[in-house]
Formats: C-alpha cells, sequence, structure tokens
C-alpha cells in the first residue's frame, strides 16, 4: 500500500475517501466546501483584527500541509479556529471587529507555541496511541474547558457593539436575523447561518444609513479602490511569556476537536481512521505554526465541512486540496479584503454575541452528546470549578509569569479531575457518604 491512496473512479452512491468522482464534480464539490467554511474562516479572524485575506490564504496552504502529511487518507478542511479568539483578544488588549489588530505580533508568538505543542502530541501518539488522551481529557474536561472560553469572552461580545443607541439596536438586529436563519430556513442556506444572518443585517444597516441618513454610512469606495490581485499583510511574530501562557492551554480545545472531527468521519464512512489520529494533529500543528509564521490565524479541523459531507455523502479526500487551491486565489484578492473591511462595527458586535455564545453552548453540547452524568461527584466539582474560573477569570501571577482566567480554568480542570479520579479508583465510597448532588438540591 503506498503512502497515497489510489482513489477508485466511483460514480454514485457513497464515495468513501479513497474513492473519487468524475473532474467536473470533484472541482465543484471542493468549491463548496470553500463555501461551507467560508463564513466562519473569515469572520474568526476580523474578530480577531487579523487580516481575512491572510487567513484565507493559510486556510488554504494548512489544508495542503494536513493533506500531506495524513497521506489523503483523513478528510479534513483547516479553517480559522474559534478557540483562539478568547486568549488572542486576552493577549492583545483588542476590542473585537474594531479593525487592524496592533499587537497581533505577540498573539503570533503564542499561536506558534501552541502548534508546537500540538505537533509534539501528535508525535507521541504516533508512537503510543490515543487512550491516553482520550483518559486526561473525558469530556467533562473537554466540555467545560470549551464552555469557558466563550463565557471568558462575554464581555468583549457585549463591549464590542459601540456606544451608540443605534449600534446597540444594530447588534440585536443582528441577532435576529442570525437567529431568523437559524430557525426558518433549511438545508445549505441554514448551514451558512453567521453568513447569511450578518448578510441580511448588512444590507439593513446599508439601507438605514447609506439611504436614509441615520448612523455611519458605509464607505463602499475602499472596495472600487482595491485591485483583484496583491499580496496579503504578513505580519512576523514576537514571543511573549505572558501571550503564550495565555495561548498554549488552547491546544486542548484543538485536540478535542481533532479527535471528534476523526471519530466522526469514522462513523460515517465506516471506515477506521483512528491510525492516522497523531498524524492529523502532527499535520494540524505544523500547519497552525506555518500559518501564525505569516500573521495567519491558528487552525483546525471544521465542523462545517462535515455537514458537507454528511449531506452529499461523498468523502473523497481528493476535494480537498481543491478546495485549498480556490482558497489561496481568494487570498491574493484586495477586493476580496476590501469588502470584508466594510462590515459596520456594531453588526461584528451582534455577531460576536452570537458566536460568542454558541462556543459556551458547544461546551454544554459536549456533554450532553458524551451523557456525562452530573449525579457523579466527580464530574460536578470539575465542571463548576472550570466554569467559575474562566467565566471570572481567575488570574494567577507568578512571578513574570501570569496565567490568565482561560489558562487557569483549562489547566484547573485537567488537574482536578485527575487528581479526584486517582481518590475514585483507591477508595471504595461508603453507604454514609453525603452525596453533593443532594446535598445542592437541598
Amino acid at each position: 500500500m503506498g503512502y497515497f491512496p489510489q482513489w477508485k473512479l466511483k460514480t454514485e452512491g457513497i464515495i468513501a475517501p479513497d474513492e473519487r468522482l468524475p473532474l467536473g464534480q470533484t472541482l465543484a464539490l471542493g468549491v463548496q466546501h470553500v463555501v461551507a467554511m467560508f463564513g466562519s474562516t473569515i469572520l474568526a479572524p476580523i474578530l480577531m483584527g487579523f487580516d481575512p485575506n491572510t487567513a484565507i490564504l493559510m486556510s488554504g496552504i494548512g489544508t495542503l500541509i494536513f493533506f500531506i502529511l495524513v497521506g489523503g487518507r483523513v478528510p479534513s478542511y483547516l479553517g480559522s479556529s474559534f478557540a483562539f479568539i478568547g486568549v488572542v483578544i486576552a493577549a492583545t488588549g483588542y476590542a473585537a471587529g474594531s479593525g487592524p489588530n496592533t499587537n497581533i505580533s505577540v498573539a503570533l508568538g503564542g499561536i506558534i507555541v501552541c502548534g508546537l505543542i500540538y505537533a509534539v502530541v501528535g508525535l507521541i501518539v504516533m508512537a503510543t496511541g490515543v487512550k491516553w488522551i482520550e483518559r486526561l481529557m473525558p469530556p467533562v474536561v473537554t466540555g467545560a474547558v470549551v464552555a469557558v472560553i466563550g463565557l471568558n469572552l462575554a464581555p468583549t461580545a457585549v463591549k464590542s457593539v459601540g456606544s451608540t443607541d443605534f449600534d446597540a439596536w444594530i447588534a440585536l438586529l443582528t441577532v435576529l436575523c442570525v437567529g431568523g436563519v437559524a430557525v426558518y430556513t433549511r438545508g445549505f442556506v441554514q448551514k451558512l447561518l453567521i453568513l447569511v444572518g450578518l448578510s441580511l443585517s448588512y444590507v439593513i444597516y446599508a439601507v438605514l444609513t447609506n439611504g436614509l441618513g441615520m448612523g455611519t454610512p458605509i464607505n463602499f469606495q475602499k472596495i472600487s479602490d482595491a485591485a483583484w490581485f496583491g499580496l496579503p499583510t504578513i505580519t512576523t511574530p514576537t514571543f511573549s511569556t505572558s501571550a503564550i501562557s495565555l495561548i498554549v492551554p488552547v491546544v486542548i480545545i484543538l485536540i478535542g476537536e481533532n479527535l471528534g472531527h476523526i471519530k466522526a468521519v469514522t462513523a460515517m464512512t465506516g471506515r477506521n481512521l483512528d491510525p492516522y489520529m497523531g498524524r492529523a494533529f502532527l499535520g494540524d500543528g505544523l500547519a497552525t505554526m506555518f500559518s501564525a509564521s505569516f500573521g495567519g490565524t491558528g487552525v483546525t479541523t471544521y465542523g462545517e465541512n462535515i455537514g458537507v459531507m454528511a449531506a452529499t455523502r461523498v468523502y473523497s479526500t481528493l476535494l480537498f486540496p481543491v478546495a485549498a487551491c480556490f482558497a489561496i486565489v481568494l487570498g491574493f484578492s484586495p477586493k476580496f479584503g476590501a469588502v470584508i473591511q466594510t462590515i459596520p462595527q456594531p453588526i461584528l458586535g451582534g455577531t460576536s454575541i452570537v458566536v460568542f455564545g454558541l462556543i459556551a453552548v458547544a461546551g454544554a453540547r459536549v456533554w450532553v452528546v458524551n451523557h456525562v452524568d452530573f449525579g457523579d461527584n466527580r464530574n460536578l466539582i470539575v465542571a463548576a470549578v472550570t466554569l467559575i474560573l474562566g467565566g471570572g477569570d481567575f488570574t494567577l501571577h507568578l512571578g513574570n509569569f501570569t496565567l490568565g482566567g482561560i489558562g487557569t480554568a483549562t489547566f484547573g480542570a485537567i488537574i482536578l479531575n485527575a487528581l479526584m479520579q486517582f481518590g475514585e479508583e483507591r477508595i471504595q465510597k461508603k453507604p454514609h457518604e453525603i452525596d453533593l448532588t443532594n446535598k445542592l438540591e437541598d
């Protein structure tokens, strides 16, 4: 068996990862994957103050890196990771959606170190298997950490709306537009709820401001002034201990996302992809390091693209280099970037409220999907402490080293769970012990 599959031609039914469609269909479905990831991949850099063109370009290159590392055997697109938003904002002091982030270089250094640790974990998994990760980070831990990312961002989301009453109403209108798309549409449009909802609010905002003279009008001149092709912004990373300490804990989320992605695709395709787990971690880590080295966001496997595969039942890995090449072309278009830069601040603020809330709820969904038992005192304590540490931004100062709320919550969840699990395995529960759940209910 060669490093890459042979990709046998198949024209109907379920298309497995090592099968392919005719060229025309492969190109069309590859472009569809770009459309699927597009909304989230451009939204994440906007909320962090990154150049969207650079992020799109690096997502394409990162996908090619991942494709090569896994030998073309794991179907996946690597888009901008939302897990970095909270820690990047915290590390740089950036107001979400307020234009270019002038302190972006320190965030890039932290993302590179995070990617390096992720890649090392991948090498270890390649040598030892994935069971130890599943034991170290059970669903109660990963769910709590994901939820904390969203909760920690709540104040930032509200503050990013703007200072006027008009801004506040536009932000709420944006929330309603996104919610309307989520509830009243179906199929592919519903999968793009953030992008479609943002677009609707953008049109309404243009009518109210440019048409009726309310608020600050959109400056469309910058779109016509921008060139069709050009180089994106390249930023050199710098390495700050405080920024690194804030950003590195995100590796826990990336591992959980990638682990879940491969498990999901395994279930859908009936192919055991666990042997490629370590290579997937390594590919994702190297892609994140490469992206941040040139000013791009951290990247991760995308649930949007899993949704497309589930809907089309086409899992051919050849779709993803096609999607990557199309994204690279978009990355070299300043006109595309100019369109993104015209999005008004209150619309981005309203979108932030939805997105950050969805991140928090995604953590709870991890608990539900994995049937986490909160009648178990260990799960109850781990989740409760983690949420308060992260949501309250509990910070530890150790000399020149600072561990922010997200980092404290992440490492606290892992250590607390391990200590309590260690005790559970050695102490048999006695009948007269007080059940903490009942005590709380009383």
